[in-house]
Formats: C-alpha cells, structure tokens, sequence
C-alpha cells in the first residue's frame, strides 16, 4: 500500500549546495539519499514531500560543512502479505508475467493465473488457456492478491509474488463475468415426492 511516513534525520552540507534556501538544500540532499532506495523498514521509498532543517547547525573540526537535523515526509509503498492489488501486465515470459504495481513490478507465475492448461506466447505478448480461452496480454489490467515479498536493502530491487487463483482476481473482464454470474439467480431444485400414500389401515 501507498504511505506517508514522517522521519528526521542529519544532512551534510557543504558550502557550495547552499546556493538555494536551507528548506530547497535539504530536501535535494534528502532527495539524492531515499528516493528509490528500497528497504526492508520503508519498503519503497518513491519521493519527499517536504522537510523542516534545523537553522543551527553543527561544524565539525576539518569539515567546512554544517550539519543539520531534518524532519521530512516520503511517499513510499509497501506490500503486504494477502493484499490485493491492481496493475497493468508490462511483460510476459516464458513463464509468465510482470505486472506493474505502484513503482515496482510483481512475478505472476504461470501456476498462479488459472486452473487451466495455459500457453505463453512471448512473441505475440500472450498467456492464452486452452479451454476457457482466457488469455492475459501486455497492458491488461488485473487484480491480484499479494502471496510473497522479499524486500532487499540498498538499490535490489526486491521481489514480490502475486497470484489471481482466487474468486474475483485476475484480468478486469473476467472479473466483470464472475460478478454477472454470481448476481444472476441460482436454480431451484423442485422438492421431492414423498413415496407411499397415507397409510389406512390393511
């Protein structure tokens, strides 16, 4: 999911980035350091919003930089375990594909689309089933639920599983005729007839 999150932290500042007002030099530090880091703690950190320096700062002996403490806010997105989420297919495999959610992409694995015996077309950017036809393409839009993360630290991009193996998940049009079905009413069964009549007396 999309979150703000508010941190503080100390920047460096050497003499020659405080061209600018201190507010516009932390938050381009700031910038430089979080933006598109990715981190087991934030998840992905996908841009500052703002930040607050401190105007007195610290000079270390040697440096001829300040340094300041910082409160600032980022935009970030972490997945979550059994979370469901929406984007766009951006490539298909082999074994099957990449959707794009939020700022990174997620693995749906062949296994986790259908039932169905399926086919990938890498040339024709395709996953077509045999029986139903269903078929998933690059840019079809789709809902799936979140079944793995692995988040690494520093620039990995980490990895996350998806899977659309569960009722009203995957491929927006095959959503659109789950809901028509499950809205349309269920056949009755006519009771029975009882066997015998009623019993006089032999």
């Amino acid at each position: 999911m999309f979150e703000i999150v508010h941190m503080s932290d100390v920047v460096r500042i050497p003499p020659s980035r405080l061209k600018n007002s201190l507010r516009d030099t932390a938050v381009g530090i700031l910038k430089e350091k979080y933006e598109s880091m990715i981190s087991t703690e934030l998840g992905y950190v996908i841009m500052i919003i703002d930040a607050s320096a401190n105007s007195v700062g610290k000079l270390i002996a040697g440096d001829g930089a300040t340094y300041h403490r910082v409160s600032f806010s980022a935009l970030t997105f972490y997945p979550k375990l059994q979370e469901v989420v929406e984007g766009e297919i951006v490539e298909i495999t082999d074994f099957g594909a990449f959707v794009r959610i939020g700022p990174t992409d997620a693995l749906l694995h062949l296994s986790q689309i259908t039932d169905d015996y399926l086919r990938s077309d890498v040339k024709q950017g395709v996953i077509i089933a045999n029986q139903s036809a269903k078929s998933l393409r690059i840019g079809s839009r789709i809902r799936a639920r979140v079944t793995a993360i692995s988040l690494g630290k520093g620039a990995a991009m980490g990895k996350i599983g998806i899977t659309c193996r569960q009722p009203f998940l995957g491929a927006s049009e095959w959503i659109e005729q789950e809901v028509v079905r499950a809205k349309q009413p269920q056949a009755q069964t006519p009771p029975k007839e009882k066997k015998g009549g009623a019993g006089g007396a032999k």
